[in-house]
């Protein structure tokens, strides 16, 4: 850390130099600028560096690295390890970097590295293009595509990385580099599962896809029908065509419109069926679950970027996730996931999913670092509540789901879904063989492991 008269000039001349706004610890604005999505997290950095361009970013990231401090990274602020902020430190806010330039022609969009899925998802729409998104609309597009990105589309278009044609870069040593598959073809590579590790992405461009029609199936059922439902759910999922995607779920009723009054506050059980495509195929392929007794059956065609909006996450929520891929879903597995959802934390907004993949996931480039592609199922325990009185019983519960589908996991995890669970978990989500290669990289771009505030990969 620098003396503080050399801090005190170098604060003094980033304020003068970033055309956006910088703030300190007794700034009008400082708490708000530090606030992110998961309330669990209270961290006060040094300095809050909310750049408009990427020079702004270059010039940032140059004065961290004259005062020696840490670099934490903001894109959609959505990490539930909270990764967007440290104690501190500088944090290089992109929010206002988040412009979505559309190349219909090419099939094609490039997005800045603040961009939330939502502007995303809206400014492609009027096209009828779509790429994989997270499963929320207020996720940030960096963070979720370099750390893989699996959404409601990756069965049907691949994954997130599968559909990254580059990024703009600033590196620790405050250059401005391109990785695409012919120009720093190794940094690319890395960029594809590896996170912010090597650096700061200003700008990402990706592959849009066809996306004419969108529909949605949910049915909510009775807690004592939950083994019954999602055995069908399974099976209904597993001669599926790729098209279709969603999740089994437990789930506490919330006060929406369609829920009858007397479920509210109470324990269901939840099949959700994406499709992509026309509403009477998905009809006809939703069948065998609405013929189940349920209390709530909404069908409906909707627009993609509507779809993105159902499971938003209200602000100031405490979370806490995790996830296991699994090798199968056999009858002992769909008992022991009913078991753990019956033991869902009650008066609370946490979830139990299940969901498929295959497809275009299990379909995609194999020499990424997603080592997780292969598995079929993916278990999401996700823990979100409001009373800090909570934090116990909620976050005993996503580690006893974790334990609970131990038998049937593959080891691997997708990373996004997951807070600090220690380097072994890093590895799992990366692959042993993958690390080694990726170290190489972070040595070559992050010597000196300035951008560690993430699932950190150590410079070999």
């Amino acid at each position: 850390m620098a003396p503080l008269s050399k801090a005190g000039a170098a604060l003094a001349a980033l304020r003068e130099d970033l055309a956006g706004d910088v703030y300190a610890p007794g700034d009008q604005g400082y708490d708000e600028a530090r606030i992110v999505f998961n309330a669990m997290i209270d961290r006060r950095p040094a300095v809050i560096a909310q750049c408009e361009s990427t020079e702004d970013v270059v010039t940032a990231v140059r004065f961290a690295r004259e005062l020696d401090l840490p670099v934490a990274v903001r894109g959609g602020g959505h990490s539930v390890a909270g990764t967007a902020v440290n104690d501190g430190g500088l944090v290089v806010d992109l929010r206002r970097m988040h412009e979505v330039t559309v190349h219909p022609a090419a099939k094609a969009v490039r997005v800045g590295g603040g961009t939330t899925m939502g502007l995303l998802d809206r400014a492609c729409a009027p096209y009828g293009l779509a790429t994989t998104g997270g499963r929320v609309s207020t996720t940030g597009v960096g963070g979720f595509v370099l750390g893989g990105g699996s959404g409601w589309l990756d069965r049907s278009f691949g994954l997130a990385v599968d559909n990254l044609l580059g990024v703009e870069l600033v590196t620790a040593d405050c250059r401005v580099v391109e990785a695409t598959a012919e120009e720093n073809p190794e940094l690319f590579w890395a960029l594809h599962g590896g996170g912010g590790n090597f650096g700061v992405a200003t700008s990402l461009t990706l592959r849009l896809h066809e996306l004419p029609a969108m529909a949605f199936a949910l049915v909510l059922y009775r807690p004592e029908l939950g083994r019954e439902v999602v055995r069908t759910y399974r099976d209904v999922m597993e001669a599926a065509p790729r098209w279709a995607s969603g999740a089994a779920l437990y789930l506490t009723g919330a006060p929406e419109e369609f829920m009858p009054p007397e479920l509210v506050g109470q324990r269901l059980v939840g099949a959700l069926v994406t499709y992509a495509g026309a509403e009477d195929a998905l009809r006809r392929l939703v069948a065998p679950l609405l013929a189940l007794p349920h209390e709530v059956e909404l069908v409906s065609a909707i627009p993609y970027a509507d779809l993105q909006c159902m499971m938003d996450d209200p602000p100031g929520m405490r979370n806490y996730w995790s996830a296991e891929y699994l090798t199968g879903v056999p009858d002992p597995f769909v008992d022991a996931f009913c078991r753990l959802g019956e033991m869902m934390p009650a008066g609370t907004g946490t979830q139990h999913l299940l969901w498929p993949q295959g497809g275009a996931i299990a379909d995609g480039p194999d020499e990424w670092p997603v080592p997780y592609r292969d598995a079929p199922w993916a278990v999401h325990p996700f823990g979100i509540w409001e009373d800090p009185a909570d934090d116990e019983r909620c976050r005993q519960w996503v580690k006893d789901v974790r334990a609970g589908v131990a038998p049937w996991s593959t080891g691997a995890v997708y990373l996004n879904f997951t807070g600090d669970e220690g380097a072994e978990r890093v590895v799992a989500g990366l692959g042993t063989e993958n690390m080694r290669r990726l170290g190489a990289v972070k040595r070559e771009y992050d010597p000196d492991n300035v951008f560690r505030f993430n699932h950190n990969i150590r410079p070999a």
